[in-house]
């Protein structure tokens, strides 16, 4: 089974530093294993305007439903790409993430 090490904060200020190109082997390990399906509803990030607006949605798993649209806009997909990892990251960790 994946596991999740909370104290591993490097690896967000690595992702919150980088989020686009290659990272290192153990920030892929935790993007994979955030972005594996569950039971819980999975955020996730809608391009509202092409490459300019994205929108925060939930996507309910197994259901077949659209998205959850909320009223969450970013402007730059690096905020965007951070607000989901964050969302993720406390869902696997149980609590939040320490990086801003």
């Amino acid at each position: 089974m994946y596991t999740f090490d909370a104290a591993r904060v490097d690896l967000a200020r690595e992702f919150k530093s980088r989020p686009f190109g290659e990272h290192s082997p153990d920030l892929q390990y935790l993007l994979n294993l955030m972005r594996v399906p569950s039971d819980t509803p999975f955020h996730a990030l809608l391009m509202t305007k092409p490459y300019e607006q994205w929108t925060l949605a939930l996507i309910e798993p197994g259901a077949n439903t659209p998205p959850r649209i909320t009223n969450q806009v970013f402007y730059k997909l690096e905020d965007a790409e951070w607000a989901v990892f964050r969302l993720r990251w406390k869902a696997l960790a149980g609590s939040e993430c320490p990086i801003d």
